[in-house]
């Protein structure tokens, strides 16, 4: 099986978006610098970003939110966001009237649950888990391996957090991964088994 990463772009005060689900700043990094990150050529990033993000998502085969970022994102269209096969909607709802049932998006009730037929989906490659409530869940349930983070200098004092609802201490190793971009610092943690 494929390693559970957590991610987002947070705020170096942890937030992943104001108390109005605005992500601000978060993601001007991803227009910071003349390095095309897709083939949109919408997101252009400097050089080691672009190393480090690009092989990042080309490893990823599933990812896992909750159901309020699906309503955020109206579920990108139906489409997966960068290319990812499927996507896992944690949500005690079930899928939204209209919605195409042959969109590559499960709807399933839990995190354990989420997790489980992400891997299957998956198989040896990456699941990510969005960070935030759904994410702080999959941690606190243990199956979480790896958080990564692409922190943005700027402080919210308060929002969304990146652990979400987390009330108990996790350790991580040192971090095996710190790579300075334009306006980020990527970093990558192990968590402590």
């Amino acid at each position: 099986m494929g390693k559970v990463v957590m991610y987002s772009s947070v705020s170096v005060d942890g937030f992943i978006a104001d108390e109005n689900d605005q992500p601000g700043p978060l993601f001007d990094w991803l227009s910071s610098g003349d390095v095309p990150l897709d083939d949109s050529g919408a997101l252009k990033v400097s050089k080691p970003s672009y190393d480090y993000t690009r092989a990042y998502w080309d490893q990823i085969a599933v990812t896992i939110v909750g159901r309020h970022v699906f309503d955020l994102t109206d579920g990108w269209d139906g489409k997966p966001p960068s290319g990812i096969d499927h996507v896992v909607v944690v949500s005690h709802r079930p899928m939204p009237e209209n919605w195409d049932p042959e969109a590559p998006f499960h709807f399933v009730d839990g995190v354990e649950a989420a997790v489980a037929k992400a891997q299957e989906l998956a198989g040896d490659r990456m699941v990510e888990v969005a960070a935030g409530d759904v994410g702080g869940q999959v941690l606190a349930a243990g199956l979480i391996d790896e958080v990564r983070m692409d922190v943005v200098p700027v402080v919210f004092g308060s929002g969304k957090r990146y652990f979400g609802p987390v009330d108990a201490q996790h350790l991580l190793e040192d971090p095996d991964v710190a790579i300075q971009g334009n306006r980020v610092l990527h970093l990558r943690y192990q968590v402590r088994r």
